[in-house]
């Protein structure tokens, strides 16, 4: 498994992570056993970052992580997790991020996680669940500060999701080591330009803020929820089709407009679509790990077998970008 330098921090992660989130489900609803068998042949592949959080299945996949990894004890795993502060917590941030910590590690049976991530949304002005950047700046990094003298964590994160002009600030004030990006193939703009009147958030080549401020990037909705399968179907211990992020403002629009790519498969350039986005993720360099969500043992299989093509071949970025220039114009 190749280990890419994970910006500042001195950290190598392996380019594959392990997602313990919800929509895959393994780590949240799956059988024991297999979470176990999963998890011990990832760590026999290479893969060194697992990635959960509190809001997987109300704690359910930082239970499940920490028991696995009490049992088969690995030398090397990373962990990284996240606190989702409540609208209700916004007047004691601080205490609020101190709380969530400490169940994080009690669930997990960890003294410590190698990465936290705030979980919100970050706008400019923040309102519901999304925080300032005032808020993230001046009540947040300083929490997380704290947790880390305390040596409580060693990283300090963000999920890139909210307003571009919001994340673009919080990530130039180089606050945070690690950013979780939104980058796939219906939605390449953290690295490139899009075309004009595209239905999706502009991102606004947001690695070329992570690359200045030397902070490491989590490749996360690689997949774009499952969309990017080409497939309605999803596994029995999958969640719902969940909210597109980044994207289209519907599910339904994102699957449709995935299947419109599978000329890449007809030409020989993957053997699926679920192939060809992972290895579309990996073809950035400023990419340290992806995460790719799974439900069953063969889900992750398939995603290592992916990793080990390597990146697409420039060509295939090529016809990528011709196909979705037909999106243009159309309706988010």
């Amino acid at each position: 498994m190749q280990l890419h330098a994970f910006g500042r921090t001195g950290l190598k992660l392996s380019v594959l992570g392990f997602g313990c989130g919800a929509v895959g489900g393994l780590m949240v609803r799956g059988d024991p056993a297999d979470q176990e068998r999963t998890i011990a042949r990832a760590l026999a592949a290479g893969v060194n970052y697992f990635d959960t959080a509190v809001q997987y299945g109300n704690g359910e996949s930082e239970n499940n992580l920490g028991r696995v990894l009490k049992r088969l004890r690995p030398a090397n795993a990373v962990v990284g997790t996240k606190v989702r502060l409540p609208p209700d917590a916004l007047g004691s941030i601080g205490d609020a991020v101190a709380t969530s910590l400490e169940g994080s590690l009690a669930r997990l049976g960890l003294d410590r996680v190698d990465i936290f991530h705030l979980h919100n949304p970050i706008t400019v002005s923040g309102s519901g669940s999304a925080l300032s950047v005032q808020q993230v700046l001046g009540d947040v990094v300083p929490a997380f500060e704290r947790l880390r003298q305390e040596g409580k964590i060693r990283f300090l994160g963000i999920t890139a999701v909210g307003d571009t002009a919001a994340l673009q600030q919080v990530i130039d004030q180089r606050a945070f080591d690690s950013a979780q990006v939104v980058y796939n193939m219906l939605n390449p703009s953290a690295a490139e330009a899009l075309p004009n009147n595209y239905p999706a958030q502009d991102y606004g080549r947001l690695f070329d803020h992570t690359e200045k401020a030397g902070t490491g990037v989590v490749g996360i909705r690689v997949l774009a929820g499952g969309a990017l399968s080409g497939s309605e179907a999803r596994h029995p211990i999958a969640s719902p089709p969940p909210e597109p992020i980044g994207s289209a403002m519907s599910y339904d629009a994102d699957l449709f407009r995935a299947r419109r790519l599978v000329p890449l498969i007809e030409e020989g350039f993957a053997s699926s679509l679920t192939e060809a986005a992972t290895r579309f993720a990996l073809s950035h360099p400023a990419m340290g790990t992806i995460l790719v969500g799974m439900a069953t043992p063969q889900q992750f299989e398939d995603a290592l077998a992916a990793v080990e093509k390597g990146p697409l071949p420039k060509a295939a970025l090529e016809r990528l970008s011709t196909l979705r220039q037909t999106f243009s114009g159309e309706a988010r």
